[in-house]
């Protein structure tokens, strides 16, 4: 009787071992895979971004943060500016003054800034100066630097009295668009929630819904 040979212990588990980097490799492909590429993620977190600019009514392009010493965002004052337009407010923490940042769609040229509005001012001779890539621009105690960029401006602007110039002008300056991270902060979080209105207790219950003002014999 012939023998069957014998396969040794080594070669017989040598197969399953070739296998094994493989399937290793496969499972770690798949679990790469799963959750998509960081590119994907930053693209999907900043679409969240841009649609609660637009829920205030404001182009997600147009979206400005800037720094000034001793200044920091009022977040309340974050809203939309003219058409589609941003406006936030910075406040000093020592003084309680202001510095408006604004961006809107337009132009700033020698013939066209004069003629600009400046805040409240109006009706005020508005006196511009060009400061560098930048008009600096003044009218009945309000200074603003307006920063032309192409198809808007950005401005900061403050009173006269209460911010330097010099301070106005770093703002100014550090005005950049905001990254992923400087957006999520300035915007305001969405809330899903519906608010209950307030109940009146003087409203009665039926007729016009006109305020109750009867008065009770004690007064």
């Amino acid at each position: 009787m012939t023998r069957a040979a014998r396969v040794p212990k080594a070669l017989a588990v040598l197969p399953a071992l070739l296998l094994l980097p493989v399937l290793l490799s496969a499972c770690g492909t798949e679990k790469a895979g799963a959750g998509g590429s960081g590119a994907d993620r930053a693209e999907v977190s900043r679409a969240r971004l841009d649609a609660r600019a637009a829920a205030l009514g404001v182009a997600p392009e147009l979206v400005y943060v800037t720094e000034a010493p001793g200044f920091t965002l009022a977040q309340q004052s974050v809203g939309v500016y003219g058409g589609d337009g941003f406006s936030s407010v910075y406040v000093s923490r020592k003084t309680g003054a202001q510095i408006q940042l604004s961006v809107d769609r337009g132009t700033m040229t020698a013939a066209n800034c004069p003629k600009q509005p400046l805040g409240e001012a109006s009706g005020e001779r508005i006196t511009c100066a060009r400061d560098g890539d930048t008009w600096y621009r003044t009218a009945g105690g309000r200074q603003e630097y307006a920063v032309p960029e192409k198809g808007h401006v950005v401005r900061v602007s403050a009173d006269a009295n209460a911010v330097g110039r010099a301070v106005l002008r770093r703002a100014a300056g550090a005005a950049h668009r905001p990254d992923d991270t400087e957006l999520a902060a300035v915007l305001p979080t969405p809330d899903g929630t519906a608010t209950a209105p307030v109940e009146r207790g003087d409203l009665p219950p039926v007729g016009d819904g006109a305020p109750n003002n009867d008065v009770g014999t004690s007064g």
